[in-house]
């Protein structure tokens, strides 16, 4: 069996990915935010490579000391807040989302480590787009899974 990442599986992984994050959302409109942190607790150990060391995590809305996220932790926090150590998060996950759409700019591959760049569009309940770019490295596990070593996310550039 070869450990190369394909194509497809990095398009699965997205979706997985965005599959989670729309679920996190739902979970916490019908159930309250404990019922998000578990599925949020879920979606990190399925998806990021944390049992592999530090995820290079930039998050689209953070800043000052806590705009990069190595730990699990400040991962959690980012997506669904509730957490005293990061006063500033209010919940990514926690936003209503209902669709996630991906435009490819390029991917690269080779082996069993891919990196993937593009814009991300979030829809929310209200229809409201909003627009993310992001970067993000992959690592195939020893079970062949593939983790997320890296997820850098900003806000398109604007002109002044």
């Amino acid at each position: 069996m070869s450990n190369a990442i394909t194509e497809q599986e990095l398009a699965d992984a997205r979706n997985i990915w965005a599959d989670a994050l729309i679920a996190i959302s739902k979970a916490y409109e019908e159930s309250g935010i404990e019922a998000a942190s578990e599925l949020a607790n879920g979606a990190l150990d399925a998806a990021y490579g944390y049992n592999l060391g530090p995820v290079l995590f930039k998050p689209t809305l953070s800043g000052g000391e806590q705009t990069f996220r190595p730990t699990r932790e400040g991962a959690l926090s980012y997506f669904v807040a509730h957490n005293d150590k990061y006063p500033n998060d209010t919940g990514f996950g926690l936003r209503g989302w209902r669709s996630v759409a991906f435009e490819t700019s390029a991917s690269f591959i080779q082996g069993d480590v891919a990196m993937w760049m593009g814009s991300v569009s979030f829809t929310d309940k209200d229809g409201a787009v909003t627009k993310a770019d992001k970067s993000w490295g992959y690592k195939k596990d020893e079970e062949g899974v593939l983790r997320i070593v890296l997820h850098h996310s900003s806000l398109p550039y604007q002109p002044a």
